[in-house]
């Protein structure tokens, strides 16, 4: 990528044809510039600025000044207040061209492609624009798709937090249902042990109490019609025996007592 070097030795072509109060501090300034003292170079450009605000090659090569100090979004700012100001087209293609510079330092590549798009259609037949232009919109697709990649891999991570989550849910579920499950054994196994218990209460219970006598109804049909017969049958001996009793062919005897 070319450097704001090239840029700045075209801006100092044109200040000899300049004869103005401030070309003094601007030419100080570019002499400071090449011997890589960009801080006092700075330093006279703004002298300049402070003679006449608008002088565009004091603007640019403070420009060049923060380009070169990698103050990238400042020296942007300067360089498109250039291309607004200036008049002459060279002058404003430079000035997107290094404004694309700046903006591809910083990696904007969609903000440095349009720089370099309105450098061309002033000056289409410059190479390093058509170059740097060609580099940003590879850097750009290669950011694109390394988003691209990041958000995919959000996904996944999304997905699987939420495949997790699922499992983990599924697990309370099942422990919640185990649990449950174990309580309910539980109380079966009380239940049961509670009646076990009456049973066998009952059970001893029963020895002590005599065994309960069976009511007239359970004797059967056939039993009852023998105890009647049994019944009848004494009942007439007994009258038998009254009538033989009471007979008067009998006789008494009777002792005496002497």
């Amino acid at each position: 990528m070319r450097n704001s070097g090239l840029i700045f030795t075209l801006v100092l072509f044109s200040l000899k044809m300049f004869a103005q109060e401030e070309r003094k501090p601007v030419r100080q300034g570019n002499e400071l510039y090449k011997a890589g003292k960009y801080d006092e170079a700075q330093k006279k450009y703004e002298e300049a600025l402070a003679k006449k605000p608008n002088t565009i090659e004091a603007l640019f090569n403070k420009g060049n000044v923060m380009f070169q100090n990698k103050d990238y979004d400042n020296a942007q700012k300067q360089f498109e207040t250039v291309a607004a100001l200036s008049t002459d087209d060279v002058v404003k293609a430079k000035a997107y061209y290094n404004m694309g510079n700046s903006l591809l330092e910083s990696k904007k590549f969609k903000e440095s492609i349009d720089a370099y798009k309105n450098a061309l259609k002033l000056n289409p037949s410059d190479n390093d624009t058509k170059y740097n232009l060609a580099y940003a919109l590879q850097k750009l697709k290669q950011q694109q798709n390394q988003q691209n990649k990041n958000d995919q891999n959000k996904d996944k991570d999304k997905n699987k937090d939420q495949q997790n989550q699922n499992k983990d849910k599924e697990q309370q579920q099942q422990d919640n249902k185990d649990k449950q499950e174990q309580q309910n054994k539980d109380q079966k196994d009380n239940e049961q042990k509670g009646d076990n218990g009456k049973e066998e209460e009952q059970k001893n219970d029963g020895k002590e109490q005599q065994k309960p006598q069976p009511k007239a109804s359970q004797i059967s049909k056939e039993d009852a019609q023998k105890l009647l017969e049994a019944l009848k049958n004494e009942e007439q001996k007994v009258q038998e025996k009254v009538q033989k009793i009471k007979s008067p062919s009998e006789k008494v005897k009777v002792e005496k007592d002497w």
